[in-house]
């Protein structure tokens, strides 16, 4: 157990803060509620960008940047929405000395702005779909900040798509609900349940919101990513029309999704241990670290350099780390590269050169093994993928170990009380439902899982509900 690091147990906010501080991956800026982002942090945004930016761009979507001031009239122009984000907004009233004719919003979103513009560039069914991603911050004034998992400025993606039919809308949203989840499941380790939200927990202004529910290790949800239909919602409200076959003017039906810079906080508190950060090798800046022990000669350096050019050849990328710096103790060297969370380590003695070996750490469990020195370039990529099946496999399990079924209310009080995690339970209530069962359990409902059609009686009214988690959330 590091010293740098509080025990889960003793203070898990405190655990949470330490792991961010020890691996270096962002601190808090002088505007409250913002952050920095650290190299180290920015790399693994990086990382999961790139992924996910992939996965998009492999379902035919486009990057697109737009503007990070709103007038506040468009806001206004879909009242569910405004409603729903006017909490949160940061308003610019005064620019270049001067008070402003119109007030201007900060993006919370950008729903408002991009149907104005596909307003203007939609014209004819021939014009669609338009499948459109942007990588950008947005703002959303934040009362309790934790970096990461909630901060006023953050990072992320958000994919808002135009279509001729409801029906081609609705595959889109699911559509991209999968590819999140692959990306979270096969990539970050992170198991999700997959589900639609009640109508208490929808997007303002979506007709349907789906999510990915993840646990973290101290049994509260995280919603990881959201999809939504949002029908021809914003569509009517920013006149984004289209030319049918037919010559028929009709609206379009439109979608929206996205991940942010919370999906690192996700990481972190799904793998990580009372040593500091931990991380799947799939999303790792770094896969493995090189260490050199010893005097810095030129057998050793050879040796370390050869091993560390095999790794990158075999990894596909610069994803194998050489340290030199001799002039720090073995130890510390190895708890450097422990703390940031890189999947494994190579160490490479002068007994390890003269038998011709190599000594392989993995961070997940701290396994040692000796791998020769001719078969590390084979080896080693099979180490990082048990890694990452471990990982994944250990985090499904405790999600699994602590989710729960509930026939009744107070059934549901006591698990959220106890024990926490996920509970399941058939709801068929109404949003003011879903506010008592906030104010006296803390927990609220997650998500409907799709796939599972069974129904029950309502822990609250009675009626017939439909099969509903309910969990503390971040």
């Amino acid at each position: 157990m590091a010293r740098n690091i509080t025990p889960r147990a003793d203070d898990y906010s405190k655990w949470y803060l330490d792991v961010i501080r020890a691996a270096e991956l962002a601190d808090h800026a002088p505007v409250r509620g913002c952050m920095v982002i650290r190299p180290t942090g920015y790399a693994i945004w990086e990382s999961v960008q790139r992924h996910f930016d992939d996965a998009f761009k492999r379902t035919g979507h486009q990057n697109a940047y737009f503007p990070l001031l709103i007038p506040s009239s468009f806001l206004e122009k879909e009242a569910e929405h405004v409603e729903g984000f006017a909490p949160e907004c940061a308003t610019v009233t005064h620019a270049g000395g001067e008070k402003l004719d119109e007030p201007l919003i900060i993006r919370p979103t950008s729903e408002t702005v991009i149907g104005h513009m596909y307003g203007k560039w939609i014209q004819s069914w021939r014009d669609l779909p338009v499948l459109i991603n942007q990588w950008c911050n947005v703002m959303r004034w934040e009362k309790r900040p934790r970096l990461f998992l909630r901060t006023s400025e953050f990072l992320w993606q958000e994919g808002h798509t135009a279509h001729a039919t409801e029906a081609e809308a609705r595959e889109e949203t699911l559509r991209m609900l999968e590819v999140y989840r692959q990306v979270m499941e096969d990539v970050l380790a992170l198991p999700v349940v997959v589900g639609e939200k009640t109508e208490g927990e929808r997007f303002p202004g979506a007709v349907n919101t789906y999510s990915c529910e993840a646990m973290m290790s101290d049994r509260r949800a995280l919603q990881a990513g959201t999809s939504h239909f949002l029908g021809q919602n914003f569509a009517r409200a920013f006149e984004i029309r289209f030319q049918n076959k037919d010559g028929v003017m009709e609206e379009c039906w439109t979608t929206s999704w996205g991940v942010s810079t919370r999906l690192i906080g996700a990481l972190i508190m799904t793998h990580s241990d009372e040593d500091g950060l931990i991380l799947p090798p799939r999303v790792a800046p770094t896969k493995v670290a090189v260490i050199p022990i010893g005097q810095d000669g030129d057998s050793l350096m050879q040796a370390a350099r050869s091993v560390t050019e095999q790794l990158n050849s075999a990894l596909g990328g610069l994803f194998c780390e050489l340290d030199t710096r001799f002039h720090m103790r073995p130890t510390d060297r190895f708890f450097y590269h422990l703390q940031r969370g890189v999947p494994l380590r190579l160490e490479i003695g002068e007994r390890d050169l003269k038998a011709g070996t190599v000594r392989a750490v993995r961070r997940d469990n701290g396994d040692k093994l000796n791998i020769e020195s001719d078969a590390v370039a084979a080896k080693v990529p099979e180490i990082l993928e048990d890694v990452q099946r471990s990982l994944y496999e250990r985090a499904k399990t405790f999600r699994e170990d602590n989710t729960f079924f509930v026939s009744t209310y107070d059934g549901l009080k006591s698990v959220i009380e106890e024990n926490g995690g996920f509970v399941e339970a058939f709801f068929g209530g109404t949003p003011e439902d879903e506010v008592k069962i906030r104010e006296e359990t803390g927990a609220t409902p997650r998500c409907i899982p799709l796939g599972d059609d069974s129904r029950g009686r309502c822990v609250i009214t009675g009626k017939e509900g439909k099969k509903t988690i309910f969990a503390k959330a971040y």
